[in-house]
């Protein structure tokens, strides 16, 4: 039996976040699929609170929530390719961009994606806004991290679903032209072979996300 299991659903940008971070540090693991409508036993055992992958099971013990499951993936293989920075105030800064993500620009595109007439508009302003900050937080580094993959990279990692969304939607937001520092960041992003070989490829989400956005008009 697997030491380490990731339960997960399929092209899922938050336990691809999880699977990014073991597959950086080398650590093998067993991926279980989860049927979001059919969710299973384990799953439910594991994630009791909100029902929801991503889910690291470490020797029989459950972690849930992936910036959580980032932080014990860091801790407890330090050693090799280490996610989090070593100084206190850019550890800090670190968790704080990747919970601005989460919890400001996923709220804003889905606003852009899913809502109408002025909602819809305002949620075109806010994703605009916020990935100005982004921009500005990469100032000229390589990586969000410096010179290396790291924790705040690994969160970012879900803008590579964002182009897929755009591309489905027919949209052009996060462009050259606009965001040329993060348009940068995420060539550079996916040069990484262990990144793109564990990205879901664009020809995969572009159609899942097309027939969900039809579904979700009907």
């Amino acid at each position: 039996m697997a030491e380490v299991k990731v339960h997960g659903i399929i092209a899922g940008p938050f336990n691809k976040r999880v699977e990014l971070a073991l597959k950086l540090k080398g650590v093998e693991y067993e991926y279980i699929e989860e049927d979001r409508s059919n969710k299973s036993a384990q799953l439910l055992k594991y994630n009791p609170v909100y029902k929801q992958v991503p889910v690291l099971v470490h020797n029989g013990k459950p972690i849930c929530e992936s910036l959580v499951i980032l932080e014990y993936i860091d801790e407890t293989w330090g050693d090799t390719c280490p996610l989090l920075p070593k100084d206190p105030y850019q550890r800090a800064m670190a968790r704080f961009w990747a919970k601005f993500i989460d919890e400001k620009l996923l709220g804003a595109l889905y606003k852009l994606v899913y809502g109408k007439g002025e909602e819809k508009e305002k949620g075109w302003d806010e994703t605009c806004e916020l990935l100005k900050f982004l921009e500005n937080e990469l100032q000229d580094k390589k990586f969000f991290g410096g010179d290396n993959i790291g924790f705040l990279d690994i969160a970012a990692s879900y803008i590579h679903w964002f182009g897929a969304i755009q591309e489905s939607l027919g949209l052009e937001l996060l462009t050259e032209e606009k965001f040329p520092k993060l348009s940068k960041w995420i060539d550079e992003f996916l040069s990484c072979r262990i990144i793109v070989e564990n990205l879901p490829p664009r020809e995969i989400l572009v159609p899942l996300y097309k027939a969900q956005f039809e579904a979700a008009i009907k």
